[in-house]
């Protein structure tokens, strides 16, 4: 079964009971306009944005400087420490420009369309909660009221979890993302303020809530963060880890897209601001896959590598969704028909070894399928023997996967701005299963090392052979093809995360 192939992002709407996957396009917030945030001059109409990489360590000098400026760029800021400057430029040959400078290793443009990208009409909408179907929750005892919704902790066994630890309040996870509401009552507990920001410009903006989306915006980040740790205060739902902090750090601009130099910027501020765990339900816009031998999109890998580097060598453990176009990502070549997505996208054949889709590729980061109800890789998730790390709930249509009573969906149940819950599934749904679960791990070994952690958490994944024959919608036709062994595979990778172990070993 080959899925619907959406311009962004990392989840699905599937209204419960239909065997269909639609796209959720991620609609983030506006920057909440900080004047330091802004770029040093305003962007012409038909200014780009770039990356140009320098060596790391120090910033760009002063013959570097003096080429980008004759070149027509106007830096936006420079992470030095990573040697990535952003730049703005109206000069279509700025790239092509600049890579011949000593001291530039690469530079390429971060979108393909102008400042401001272009819009999309791209749209959907999470399944609301109603009133009634949270006055008719039921939970046991002890739980918080609409926990029997929630089929995905059981699956995890961050329901036996939480009775031996519930997570250090000294351990944070950064959702970079479309934005945090904060506000809701599930969130407010643990919310992280001084990790939290807005980084859509590429440079931060620190203004008081600037994290936050608006009422017209996209409420993935706020989903995500209550999978992460809601709390378990007697009211709604309780995420995976609902002890530990959160906090929203906002990387997609105002249509949706993410953009380069927005993700470097939310890596590099979760790297300065102690956070222990990241979780990354996107992929870096316009390529879903970028390809080493184009030296724009070279320049991005380098960019959001560097960065995501950076971020682990500070002590983050980095967590990203798998995807969810129902890809073998270890095939040796794959149709992309989606990039670039902010101008008019085409389709090419890629190699996935060579081009990546970032940063859900890049080494070091823990890559996540997912899994529905019935523990099946869920329909829509992406594969692949060698990418895949682990696997978690992400959830899937009820018609294939239908949970246990009390539930009734077999999406996932997350926390919504304006104090809502809602359903939602992706790979962006299972990927916080496992940033919960290694903030967990974090929080029973407060010294482990970002190395020490992924270790752990690939130790106590509970082995899952492959779903051989894989048939999800019953139409006997192979949907999918699951290489490797019960302890390592393509669909499950090291198998399903535990949050028990997570708080024993």
């Amino acid at each position: 079964m080959t899925a619907h192939h959406p311009r962004h992002r990392r989840a699905l709407v599937i209204p419960a009971g239909l065997a269909v996957a639609a796209s959720l396009a991620v609609l983030p917030a506006v920057p909440a306009g900080a004047a330091e945030a802004a770029p040093t001059a305003p962007a012409e109409a038909s200014s780009l944005s770039y990356v140009v990489n320098v060596g790391p360590g120090h910033g760009p000098s002063a013959q570097v400087k003096k080429a980008i400026a004759k070149a027509g760029g106007t830096i936006v800021t420079s992470y030095d420490r990573i040697g990535v400057v952003v730049v703005h430029s109206a000069n279509p040959d700025f790239a092509k420009s600049v890579r011949k400078v000593r001291g530039v290793q690469s530079a390429g443009a971060t979108r393909t369309a102008p400042l401001p990208s272009a819009a999309t009409t791209d749209v959907g909408t999470p399944k609301v909660l109603s009133g009634r179907e949270v006055a008719d929750a039921e939970a046991a005892e002890g739980q918080d009221p609409l926990e029997g919704l929630q089929w995905d902790l059981p699956a995890i066994k961050a329901d036996q979890a939480h009775k031996k630890s519930l997570g250090s309040k000294k351990v944070t996870v950064a959702v970079i993302d479309t934005g945090v509401d904060d506000t809701h009552p599930d969130i407010a507990p643990n919310f992280d303020r001084d990790a939290s920001v807005n980084c859509v410009s590429g440079k931060p903006d620190t203004t008081d809530g600037a994290w936050r989306p608006s009422a017209a915006e996209s409420p993935h980040g706020t989903h995500v963060a209550g999978e992460i740790a809601a709390a378990k205060n007697g009211v709604g739902m309780t995420g995976v880890a609902p002890g530990v902090k959160v906090s929203g750090i906002k990387v997609s601009n105002p249509d949706g897209f993410f953009y380069t130099e927005a993700v470097v910027c939310g890596f590099m501020w979760a790297a300065e601001h102690g956070v222990d765990v990241t979780n990354n339900s996107y992929y870096t816009d316009p390529w879903y896959f970028n390809c080493k031998d184009d030296p724009d999109q070279k320049a991005l890998v380098e960019a959001v590598t560097r960065a995501s580097r950076y971020a682990e060598k500070k002590g983050a453990v980095n967590v990203a969704a798998a995807g969810n176009e129902n890809y073998d990502l270890s095939a040796d070549e794959i149709t992309d028909p989606s990039s670039p997505n902010d101008t008019t996208p085409g389709d090419r054949v890629v190699d996935p070894s060579e081009c990546l889709d970032i940063p859900t590729q890049l080494p070091g980061v823990v890559t996540v399928a997912s899994t529905g109800a019935k523990g099946l890789k869920s329909s829509f998730s992406n594969h692949g023997l060698g990418v895949i790390d682990i696997a978690a709930p992400g959830g899937d249509s009820t018609a294939y996967q239908t949970p246990a009573p009390p539930a009734t969906s077999g999406l996932i149940l997350g926390t919504l701005p304006g104090g809502k819950w809602g359903y939602m599934a992706g790979t962006s749904m299972a990927s916080p299963h496992v940033a919960g679960v290694a903030a967990l791990i974090k929080s029973t070994h407060p010294y482990a090392s970002p190395a020490l952690v992924k270790a752990l958490l690939y130790a106590q994944a509970d082995a899952t052979p492959c779903t051989k024959p894989y048939d999800i919608d019953g139409d006997g036709k192979v949907d999918a093809v699951c290489e490797g062994s019960k302890n390592r595979n393509g669909f499950y990778g090291w198998g399903m995360a535990d949050a028990l172990d997570a708080v024993s070993w």
